[in-house]
């Protein structure tokens, strides 16, 4: 069928592609598209099946033409494409160069124009200098995951004496007034309960309520600064009317045994969560250091690695962002959408925001698919088992359950992907230079200190 193809490699990783289809093979796709016709079209004049071929063509003939044309480019694409080794990528389709057709009488010759995968060399990636940041896990670290323990297990009970302090929980009505005194009915809010000193109200009355008792109602005039989070209050001085309905209190309990027990059955006493909170702790630690290095070893290779990645990858990225932005907001898009315009901003805005970081990590994983080929990385079966089992004892499931639940959710590829890329950066990390950087905090380390 395809007698002739030519291939021109074009900037950012396009493809084009020409193809010459033997005469023979046009005048067959036509005559049998003619052949179909006469015997299924219904012409008046004519029983279905009696329709000569002259007078189909006569009437029909170019949508004939067209459609022969276009089944002719796609079964000279699947042929030729197989032999190329720039496969077209799976997401968007190959652009017909100008309006190609037919003729009955000559070879056909068309032209199309797509993007493929690009081009990765890599010249150096052993024996970069890595930066591993020193950090250990302190006492300090453990008392403060056992205080949020301890407020996890809390009763919050009803303050009997004394007036609002911060931290307290706080029941009140609020409304504004406007400057006749009159209260503004769209503002009116009952039972709005927060504690004190986070900052989770409207009008951020933290300070305000602050020696307030239970059942003062008080008038609190507020000057709001220019840069106010809520640009409707900005440099505006309000009114608003407050009553305190209750005031509680929590009531921690003491950090013990019986805390511990509480936690977990698992633990007997306090010294048993210490060491589950520490052995975690150090967990999360090496997780975020191992991470830290894997992200510096990708930015140097990527600081001396030309990659160009062609526009319709960047787009399905950015697409498969939106969706999951989506998702993530837990609102119908168009509600989305609405909000983003009160914001002055457009879908498109957000696709620019995200457009570099997009490039960055299609280069990431463009890279590590090659460094993952450069060293021949392959799995046991035994490594494979032995994540399900990790996976299996997380989940407090058998590891039978746990292998049906990866297979009938078609999580397995993903499984093995992130086994083949941890695998891949043990081995570059190991031949990688490792020095000492300097001492961070754990909260520091992880980013939990913001």
């Amino acid at each position: 069928m395809v007698t002739d193809k030519k291939i021109e490699l074009l900037e950012e990783s396009a493809v084009k592609l020409t193809l010459t289809i033997e005469k023979e093979a046009v005048k067959k796709e036509y005559d049998g598209l003619v052949k179909k016709y006469c015997k299924s079209v219904h012409m008046k004049g004519f029983r279905k099946g009696k329709v000569p071929a002259s007078v189909l063509i006569t009437k029909f003939g170019e949508s004939i033409e067209a459609e022969a044309t276009m089944n002719i480019m796609d079964e000279g694409l699947k042929e030729a494409i197989e032999d190329v080794d720039q496969k077209p990528l799976p997401y968007g389709s190959p652009e017909v160069d100008g309006e190609p057709a037919i003729d009955l009488e000559k070879d056909f010759t068309f032209t199309v124009t797509y993007d493929t995968f690009p081009e990765v060399k890599i010249e150096n990636y052993k024996g970069l200098e890595l930066e591993e940041p020193a950090c250990s896990i302190t006492a300090k670290d453990v008392t403060r995951e056992l205080e949020l323990l301890q407020d996890q297990n809390s009763m919050v009970v009803e303050k009997t004496e004394g007036n609002i302090e911060e931290g307290n929980i706080i029941n009140i009505n609020y409304h504004e007034i406007d400057e006749e005194g009159n209260v503004v009915d769209d503002s009116k809010r009952e039972d709005f309960v927060f504690t004190v000193g986070t900052g989770y109200n409207l009008y951020k009355l933290d300070d305000d309520v602050i020696g307030m008792a239970k059942d003062e109602e008080k008038v609190i005039e507020k000057t709001f600064p220019e840069d106010f989070d809520n640009p409707a209050f900005a440099g505006k001085t309000m009114k608003i009317g407050v009553k305190v309905n209750s005031i509680k209190v929590k009531d921690l309990p003491a950090i013990d045994d019986e805390l511990a027990q509480d936690v977990d059955d698992k633990f007997e006493t306090l010294d048993d969560l210490k060491k589950s909170i520490k052995d975690n702790l150090k967990k999360q630690k090496d997780a975020k250091i191992e991470q830290l290095m894997k992200d510096a070893l990708i930015d140097k290779i990527l600081e001396t690695t030309e990659i160009a990645v062609p526009n319709s990858m960047v787009q399905a990225e950015l697409d498969s962002n939106w969706q999951n932005f989506v998702m993530q907001s837990r609102m119908p898009e168009e509600q989305l959408l609405e909000i983003l315009k009160i914001q002055d901003k457009r879908k498109e805005d957000l696709f620019e925001e995200w457009r570099e970081n997009s490039v960055k990590s299609i280069k990431s994983y463009l890279v590590i698919n090659k460094l993952q080929e450069e060293e021949k990385i392959e799995l046991t079966e035994k490594e494979i088992d032995d994540e399900i089992k990790v996976q299996a004892e997380a989940s407090n499931m058998t590891v039978e359950e746990t292998k049906d639940y990866i297979v009938k959710n078609g999580m397995l590829e993903y499984l093995t992907n992130d086994l083949s890329t941890k695998k891949l950066f043990k081995v570059l990390i190991k031949e990688s230079n490792i020095v000492k950087g300097k001492k961070v905090s754990f909260l520091d380390l992880t980013g939990k200190n913001q």
